[in-house]
């Protein structure tokens, strides 16, 4: 029972270290990078449809994406999507596929970023630690319900703060890393 409450817990956070790395990679850094379109999605044909779904996006230069509708009716709905979204970039259409040119960050922009970076962090570390509260408050039930001893409820917690603290030192690499990747482009 220990063991299955321990592997649940590992499967929840690595799936908040997997959620925060697909949130980092989809912000803009100052590169072209697909991933900063995943979230935004179209209205195509009444259904709210990922822009990547709907046509090929490419990166022919560095700070250049290009999304090439399969269906060219696409073309105005995705423009739109994109001009509705967070991303802050104004799509250039020329009738046949729509050109995203990401512009250089400011110093200023750079400093929002980490920002926004940072408060990602800290709600990821949260989670990880109120999945820790969760697993700590379930061992004290089974201790409560005579279901394991005093020292195996202690043995427990000592592995899940392990585990916890594993997770924290995760989450703060994949911050630094993308902190390092934007301050120095």
């Amino acid at each position: 029972m220990i063991k299955d409450i321990l592997k649940n817990s590992d499967e929840k956070m690595k799936k908040t270290a997997e959620a925060l790395k697909k949130e980092l990679a989809g912000m803009k850094a100052g590169r072209a990078n697909a991933a900063m379109l995943d979230r935004i999605e179209a209205e195509y044909y009444g259904t709210n449809t990922p822009i990547n779904q709907l046509g090929n996006i490419t990166i022919p230069e560095p700070r250049v994406l290009v999304i090439q509708p399969w269906d060219k009716s696409a073309i105005k709905a995705i423009e739109k999507a994109i001009l509705k979204s967070d991303l802050g970039i104004n799509p250039s259409n020329d009738g046949e596929l729509i050109r995203l040119s990401i512009p250089e960050l400011t110093e200023e922009t750079r400093r929002d970023i980490v920002k926004k970076i940072k408060k990602y962090e800290e709600n990821s570390k949260v989670a990880i630690r109120s999945i820790r509260r969760d697993s700590n408050e379930k061992f004290k039930s089974m201790k409560k319900n005579n279901e394991i001893t005093e020292d195996e409820l202690k043995k427990s917690e000592n592995e899940m703060q392990k585990r916890t603290d594993n997770f924290i030192k995760e989450i703060e690499n994949i911050v630094a890393k993308k902190e390092k990747e934007v301050m120095s482009i």
